[in-house]
């Protein structure tokens, strides 16, 4: 496994309110290379998805793996083979430039690190588009509660559990999650927000004692930034996104793209409605 990538803030954006700028405005920036980092406080209030990309021939089991998987896998959206835009998600997207940083596996687990993947663009690549609890941090913090890793300007802590997920076909693997900290009421208030958003998750899988998940060290993150953990804070752990990356290690397909955990694609689409407005019934494609 490669080692972990910490993705900072970009210099560009750090200046500006950033909870405040459109998404539109925050994927041009990527695109343009303007910012490079974390979108975690990013576009307040609206959705942020994490990325699988695979070959047509491998999109009906992923896209099982997903459906046996909706904690950790909560599917907002799905391309046409070959397509690098999803209509439903924003005005302007375009998968391959609109993240900034992918991840490119070539049938190993070891992958390599890209910040525009139009050269490497196949006709029979299938875009996933899942769920990111980035998404709901924004409902959290307009209650008043404090999200230590926005404040310290670092990503979110990122662990690999014991946890194991569902498989399906090639894809399986174990449960990837992220975690905040808090004083014990702000955690109670986080954990009846976050339950509002299932496609970001919903509410968290673990509470407190990380090694009752498998984690040894709560310091040393498998992605990410190490946390801020103040004293008396109880840890909170979600289900990740991180997940697939996981999965796609397993099934080894002989090309894959995801997004560097932590810089996730942002969406036109409004967290709070996301549910509602998003009526996506993704179709099998056969090879």
């Amino acid at each position: 496994m490669n080692a972990p990538k910490s993705a900072t803030r970009s210099v560009v954006t750090n200046s500006d309110d950033i909870s405040l700028i459109t998404p539109l405005a925050l994927r041009k920036s990527i695109r343009s290379g303007e910012h490079t980092g974390t979108t975690t406080g990013y576009a307040s209030g609206y959705l942020q998805g994490n990325l699988a990309i695979l070959p047509r021939a491998y999109a009906d089991a992923f896209l099982q793996f997903c459906v046996q998987n909706p904690k950790s896998c909560p599917l907002i959206g799905m391309s046409e083979p070959g397509s690098p835009y999803i209509p439903q998600l924003g005005v302007d997207l375009d998968i391959r430039t609109d993240l900034s940083g992918y991840r490119i596996f070539r049938g190993t687990p070891d992958y390599t690190s890209a910040a525009d993947i139009s050269d490497v663009w196949r006709d029979d690549l299938v875009t996933f588009v899942l769920g990111c609890s980035f998404s709901f941090e924004a409902a959290i913090t307009r209650s008043g509660v404090r999200l230590r890793h926005i404040d310290a300007k670092r990503n979110v802590p990122m662990y690999v559990t014991n946890i194991p997920t569902t498989p399906a076909g090639r894809f399986h693997g174990p449960l990837v999650v992220s975690m905040r900290s808090f004083a014990p009421g702000d955690a109670i208030r986080a954990i009846l927000y976050s339950d509002r958003y299932r496609l970001a998750h919903g509410a968290p899988i673990h509470i407190g004692d990380p090694a009752q998940i498998g984690i040894t060290d709560i310091q040393k993150p498998d992605f990410g930034d190490e946390p801020v953990i103040h004293e008396g804070d109880i840890p909170v752990f979600w289900a990740c996104g991180v997940t697939p990356q996981m999965a796609i290690r397993n099934a080894l397909p002989e090309f894959a793209i995801t997004h560097e955990p932590g810089l996730m694609l942002v969406t036109d689409v409004l967290a709070e409605a996301a549910e509602f407005s998003l009526q996506a019934k993704p179709e099998s494609h056969h090879p």
